[in-house]
């Protein structure tokens, strides 16, 4: 009994190393991505994780309007580029300088974060965030 429970964590550990493993949140990349949205317009930024890790995303920056929340949305990225509109995690209520997904386990591969208005913004608002990710 034992031998086989060694021999499942030997494949198991097998499986990590050669996926990439999980990277460390103090190893991650951060990236800065700036755009603009509009009520009839969202934003997506696409990015690659290189492994299994913990994403975490924050909106830095919102102007005119900085006091009215957002949504966030974590999809994956299509293969023509395009983000698709199946949402991994949504926050409806992301507030400047607070992260908006936090901790989230990624793997490895492409997505995109989509900037997008939850509260019928009157003209488009031109936003900063940061994205940490393996």
């Amino acid at each position: 009994m034992r031998l086989r429970f060694a021999a499942i964590l030997i494949v198991a550990g097998l499986i990590t190393i050669s996926c990439g493993g999980i990277t460390d949140p103090s190893q991650n990349t951060v990236q800065t991505f700036s755009g603009t949205f509009s009520s009839t317009a969202p934003s997506g930024q696409a990015f690659t994780a290189a492994a299994g890790g913990e994403l975490t995303v924050k909106l830095t920056a919102l102007s005119p309007v900085s006091s009215s929340p957002v949504g966030i949305a974590w999809v994956y990225q299509n293969s023509d580029g395009t983000c698709s509109q199946n949402s991994l995690f949504q926050n409806q209520f992301s507030q400047l300088n607070v992260p908006a997904i936090s901790g989230a386990q990624i793997t490895k591969g492409s997505y995109c974060i989509v900037v997008y208005d939850v509260v019928g913004f009157t003209t488009p608002e031109t936003y900063t965030m940061t994205v940490s990710h393996p």
